[in-house]
């Protein structure tokens, strides 16, 4: 069981939720069909969102700043989440406009205000589960897509709620987060997108 949800961890680690939401956002909508839109979002933000965060994880953990890819204390969280706020700001300022898709540039502006929630609660001493974070604003996303798209995504609902049950459980059984971390994470993620829903529904 605890290999199982190992993986589990790894695979909705979030990391992977900026480039999941904006696969997601083409495989649902059918307004952005084109290639050229496609390719000139999905390449750029998956280098900018996974290929350089793990180069930089690389440097911080040979520096002995950070020690795993699950930053488990709040000393570890400070650099990568810095790092994540510059690199979003990058893809807000210059990728998403240069192929313009308005609920993409929502989306990703919900998640840097989900990452500045998540530094100002650091500063705090309170750790957050950055797992449920990226959960919740897919999940919230997902919703806004099929309001705004008036399309039925429900099962793809439905199958991601039952997702991020099963990552709240792994994070819970691994002993990464108690309860109110998972709350607060999954809380932020979601409010950080319902808060931006009326600029693009």
């Amino acid at each position: 069981m605890r290999h199982f949800l190992n993986i589990v961890s790894y695979v909705f680690h979030p990391l992977f939720v900026p480039i999941g939401g904006t696969i997601i956002y083409f495989m649902v909508t059918p307004k952005y069909s084109s290639l050229e839109i496609q390719s000139g979002n999905i390449l750029p933000i998956f280098i900018l969102t996974v290929i350089i965060p793990i180069i930089f994880f690389l440097i911080l953990k040979n520096l002995g700043i950070i020690n795993s890819i699950f930053l488990p204390t709040l000393k570890e969280r400070k650099y990568p989440l810095y790092i994540n706020a510059i690199i979003l700001f990058m893809i807000l300022y210059k990728v998403i406009p240069n192929n313009y898709v308005p609920e993409l540039f929502y989306f990703f502006l919900g998640l840097l205000m989900a990452i500045g929630a998540t530094l100002i609660l650091l500063f705090l001493r309170i750790k957050t589960s950055i797992h449920l974070l990226g959960m919740g604003s897919i999940l919230m996303f997902m919703i806004g897509l099929s309001i705004h798209f008036e399309i039925n995504i429900t099962l793809a609902i439905s199958a991601f709620t039952l997702l991020t049950g099963l990552v709240a459980t792994s994070r819970l059984y691994l002993n990464a987060h108690n309860k109110i971390e998972l709350i607060i994470g999954f809380f932020i993620g979601v409010l950080s997108q319902l808060l931006i829903l009326k600029y693009w529904l």
